[in-house]
């Protein structure tokens, strides 16, 4: 079972129901176990052709129409004809939103390996790399749901502070962080919080109490009320991709603001009215986590940014426990449920959704 979004319109799916093919030489299949649904997966889709996405899973047929929407979780190897990965092991990395997928593993180490397969040449290393859970120094079989959930966003989270740290905070006053109920926004936010800078965080109406109770922003302010925000040199980290949010902050901030991250696109579907041609400087700028990622790789090594992103990602996760609650979404209904929340952007900040195809069609 496979669910398939249409690329141009993210609120349509369809059900791809097929006999599995027999594996070439080289490959392996795996089942896929479980995998986490946030608004990082709406982002996957909006940016799907400018980033390929879209070219991680490929569709059944007509794949410039439909996709698979590639989200982060855990699979075990159940038929293989490669040397590089054995039924019964393991693996944690990008999944389908399917029962199983077909992989060619390659470039093996003790730790990970790559899909090589055709269709994936040319993606980022990072979206290809899949973590055996025997050998992971992240893994904790008890900690599953946080790594499906959390990891992918933290690293990001992680890329957003340390890009900052790399350029001095733009000798910045403030960051201000869009959509900051978002658990990418909360990572950054603890992180910048954690280093002294001053943290503000950009919300609706409705989430603002629960983005205070957290205590890692200085200020909370709705969208409505960017006006307010202090007149002080300042970099923006747009998670929400508003684009009227955008236009009012940038003009509010006009000549003080110091840089323009574009992160994510949690407000993909809100409509705009603001004339972003006529957006005051600085030009947005688009952060790509893994050009960020191969930068201190180089610098500091694996072993290096391994040590800093694990003791940062084991502090984080530890502190979510105050306040975040799992949800388990298990069958084709309850999973296309949780995926018409997250689109819609009802999903309650406090949880986190963690879904299956595999076990039937109960609600989660």
């Amino acid at each position: 079972m496979d669910i398939e979004i249409k690329r141009a319109d993210l609120a349509q799916h369809r059900l791809i129901e097929a006999a599995p093919a027999p594996l070439a030489e080289g490959q392996a299949r795996l089942r896929v176990d479980a995998f986490a649904l946030t608004t990082n997966n709406i982002t996957y889709g909006v940016f799907g052709d400018m980033l390929r996405y879209w070219a991680v899973f490929p569709a059944s047929d007509e794949p410039e129409v439909w996709g698979r929407i590639p989200t982060w979780g855990f699979a075990e190897c159940i038929e293989s004809r490669s040397a590089d990965l054995a039924v019964g092991e393991r693996i944690y990395g990008f999944m389908p939103m399917s029962t199983e997928f077909v992989m060619t593993p390659g470039r093996a180490t003790e730790r990970s390996l790559f899909d090589v397969a055709e269709h994936r040449h040319g993606l980022a290393g990072t979206y290809n790399s899949y973590q055996r859970c025997a050998t992971d120094p992240a893994y904790r079989a008890d900690r599953e749901a946080h790594q499906m959930l959390l990891y992918p966003l933290f690293v990001t989270s992680f890329i957003i502070d340390d890009f900052l740290i790399d350029h001095e905070d733009f000798g910045t006053e403030q960051i201000i962080i869009s959509s900051a109920s978002a658990k990418t926004a909360i990572g950054a936010a603890l992180l910048g919080h954690r280093r002294g800078q001053r943290i503000v965080g950009l919300t609706s109406a409705g989430n603002a109490a629960f983005v205070e109770s957290l205590g890692v922003y200085d200020s909370v302010v709705t969208y409505e009320d960017v006006a307010t925000i202090d007149r002080v040199p300042s970099v923006y980290v747009d998670i929400a991709g508003n684009q009227d949010v955008l236009f009012a902050l940038h003009t509010h901030l006009d000549g003080v603001l110091r840089h323009s991250m574009v992160v994510g696109n949690t407000n993909w579907s809100a409509e705009t009215t603001a004339d972003i041609s006529a957006l005051p400087a600085p030009a947005p700028e688009f952060l790509f986590a893994p050009t960020q990622l191969a930068k201190r790789t180089q610098e500091w090594g694996r072993e290096g940014l391994d040590a800093r992103m694990g003791e940062a990602w084991q502090a984080y996760a530890d502190w979510t426990d105050t306040w975040l609650t799992f949800h388990e979404h298990r069958g084709t209904e309850a999973v296309l449920a949780a995926w018409e929340r997250i689109r819609t952007g009802t999903l309650d900040p406090a949880t986190g959704d963690i879904c299956s195809l595999t076990t039937g069609d109960t609600n989660g």
